[in-house]
């Protein structure tokens, strides 16, 4: 996924930066609204994590600016407000989460996870595809009933393909999911990664169209 985080705490942003990159997923990391807005503007995203006190503003007023102008993009509160008064705006403007400050971190990773699914059609969290039997909430692969260890950037591959069955991904696309602005990303990146997704969960697990890009093979 790739995820666009709006916090001015500069120790919190870096820890949750940091988190959600140690999960696999690429993120966008700003501390002022008008910034969020030119980042929405120019890249696709997946999430956004929204506080709601921001120097140049509230993030109410973002949020409800977002919904307004039809974004169904997944959206979770990250603020101090712990009011039930708070709650109750925040989800009335259109949030699908609301998480109060200080949070664990592996609690954020879960609920992200969470809201991610729900946005793919499947709440479920336990998937099978072909002889894979896999726990997007625990972030685990089992192949004929042995574990297979991916890494982080192979996961987020992966379940990139999973929340897309069928769809065609380019390989711009994928490097987008996996990699922030700032990145610096190899020619061949995507291609080292599918061939290790292939290694660890079978040859057909990901079919290249050539020229085009990837697609989820068929269970």
């Amino acid at each position: 996924m790739r995820i666009l985080l709006i916090e001015d705490d500069t120790t919190l942003g870096a820890a949750v930066r940091d988190q959600i990159a140690a999960d696999g997923q690429s993120v966008d990391w700003v501390t002022r609204l008008d910034r969020a807005g030119d980042a929405t503007r120019v890249a696709s995203y997946d999430l956004i994590l929204l506080d709601l006190m921001l120097p140049d503003g509230r993030g109410i007023g973002f949020l409800k600016a977002l919904r307004a102008r039809g974004e169904i993009t997944p959206v979770i509160i990250l603020t101090a407000l712990d009011q039930v008064s708070d709650r109750i705006e925040g989800l009335n403007a259109g949030a699908d989460d609301y998480l109060v400050k200080p949070f664990d971190l592996t609690e954020l990773s879960a609920r992200i996870g969470s809201v991610a699914r729900r946005y793919s059609g499947n709440p479920n969290p336990l998937v099978t595809h072909g002889p894979l039997e896999i726990d997007l909430a625990a972030r685990s692969v089992h192949r004929d009933g042995k574990p297979v260890q991916l890494t982080a950037r192979e996961w987020a591959l992966f379940e990139a393909f999973l929340a897309r069955p069928g769809q065609l991904l380019s390989k711009a696309q994928l490097e987008e999911k996996l990699y922030a602005f700032d990145a610096e990303v190899e020619s061949n990146t995507i291609e080292v990664h599918v061939s290790r997704l292939r290694k660890k969960l079978g040859s057909a697990i990901v079919v290249t169209e050539r020229g085009m890009g990837y697609r989820l093979g068929r269970p």
